[in-house]
């Protein structure tokens, strides 16, 4: 048998996380505040950069200074798997006519919610559904799962789900494990750095040595035992630094940016305004200081010598172009999001929340042509300015509820809701609904929902039940 050498060609396509498009999808996912903070760093740490008082457009027009870009691509690829990203950022905590008051007090989003809106969103069977609901209610706020596998299924036996097993329990946790923030659900510590751990590129230097750390020997480091963990791992001095560098950089408690409770001011990044033309949906002006290069530190670099000190001003001018390009990409990315969802959803800037249609991301994502990942990273701390008040835009996604033989019959779980607070707030006091009264009084508007879903909304709107209701009467 005689071995011959042959030469292969193969054709594929990968996606390179580079610098730029990190910072692109960074900022992508930022809120106004953690963005102004952003701008406001980059604004003391590069010369290139300054705030543009003129209020134009958010790019430099001055003559030449495109030769500076010419290997800056016209559009940032920002869609991409969330897994793409390596990091994620928590929510901030911060806050029609012309001039509008568009600045608004709303209380902080709770991890549950935030885990249960990702859940509404999932595409998962009525029996899935609930074993993950259950789920969502044993995470504590830290972000941890707080039951054990066999106590959440003898409870959810319980409650009807005849047949289950711990392993299914088990698989439908690792879809919540999935959800944001990364390391939620995780049974312990070490599952919960794993889990981060497991949503960073493949290529992030070391990975293999810090996931197997984090595996086996988390004692050992919490120990600081750094000639064993040099010995089984393999590595030098400067290696396990990078490797515990790169452990730190992972949160122990991944739903504490949710754990509070104090109010929070935002401004929104939309505006909804309605003219002759109808309804348009603009950029808030206000939302973002604007920026452009500083005019005479760029004339200087274009007389063109090779000392460091023009070095590093090209430097610097690149990175400030590229910021400049990244900011413009979210806003366009923002702007084209938010009019789709407002497109689909025009009857409650008509007619209030009972109008609201049913919306998933996948149905935005398949218009716009975005990664789901994507839209969820857009919706999430941003707001739009209505005049109905300011909302977040991922509050008008909703479920599909109720509906008759049509597919266009179905109801959104928001409007649904918006019904039985008006209908229950209408009722006499003497002789209230009770939640199968309601669930009548629904179908014949064509929703047809179960008593359980209606007493779970109810309950969700805080309002007690028909006989506590006649009690406070």
């Amino acid at each position: 048998m005689v071995m011959k050498p042959t030469l292969q060609l193969r054709v594929g396509t990968q996606l390179t996380m580079t610098p730029q498009l990190q910072q692109a999808i960074q900022l992508l996912q930022l809120s106004t505040l953690d963005l102004r903070q952003e701008i406001q760093q980059a604004l003391e740490s590069n010369p290139m950069l300054e705030l543009d008082e003129a209020y134009g457009e958010q790019a430099t027009t001055e003559a030449g200074e495109e030769q500076w870009a010419n290997d800056i691509p016209d559009e940032l690829v920002t869609d991409s798997e969330w897994s793409d990203t390596y990091q994620d950022v928590a929510p901030s905590r911060a806050g029609g006519e012309e001039g509008p008051d568009i600045e608004r007090n709303v209380i902080g989003l709770s991890l549950r919610d935030h885990l249960q809106w990702q859940l509404d969103m999932s595409d998962m069977s009525p029996r899935s559904r609930q074993i993950a609901d259950s789920l969502i209610d044993s995470i504590s706020p830290a972000g941890y799962l707080e039951a054990s596998l066999d106590d959440l299924t003898d409870g959810l036996r319980n409650q009807g789900l005849a047949g289950l097993k711990a392993s299914e329990v088990e698989q439908i946790l690792l879809r919540v494990q999935q959800f944001e923030p990364t390391g939620v659900a995780a049974r312990d510590l070490r599952e919960c750095l794993l889990l981060q751990l497991g949503a960073l590129d493949d290529d992030t230097p070391l990975l293999p040595q810090a996931k197997r750390l984090v595996r086996q020997f988390l004692e050992a480091l919490a120990g600081n035992d750094r000639k064993m963990l040099k010995r089984r791992l393999s590595l030098d001095d400067a290696q396990l630094d990078s490797v515990i560098a790169l452990v730190r950089t992972l949160d122990p408690r991944p739903g504490q940016a949710f754990d509070h409770h104090s109010d929070s001011y935002v401004t929104p990044d939309l505006i909804a305004r309605h003219t002759a033309q109808g309804w348009r949906i603009e950029l808030n002006p206000e939302a973002l200081p604007r920026l452009r290069i500083q005019p005479d530190y760029a004339a200087l670099i274009r007389r063109a010598d090779r000392s460091s000190d023009n070095a590093f001003m090209k430097q610097h001018l690149q990175e400030a172009r590229w910021l400049m390009k990244s900011l413009s990409s979210r806003n366009d990315t923002l702007l084209r999001v938010g009019r789709e969802i407002m497109s689909h959803q025009l009857d409650f800037l008509e007619r209030g929340e009972e109008a609201m249609k049913p919306l998933i991301l996948a149905d935005i994502a398949q218009i716009v042509e975005m990664h789901e990942s994507t839209i969820s990273r857009v919706t999430t701390q941003k707001f739009i300015h209505t005049p109905r008040g300011v909302f977040e835009l991922k509050y008008f996604f909703s479920s599909h509820v109720g509906g008759g033989e049509n597919e266009g019959d179905a109801y959104s779980s928001t409007a649904i809701r918006a019904r039985l607070k008006k209908m229950i707030g209408e009722e006499s006091p003497r002789k209230p609904l009770s939640d199968s009264k309601l669930v009548d009084l629904l179908a014949e508007d064509g929703i047809k929902v179960a008593r359980r879903t209606v007493a779970k909304y109810r309950e969700a709107l805080g309002i007690p039940s028909s006989s506590d209701r006649k009690r406070l009467a």
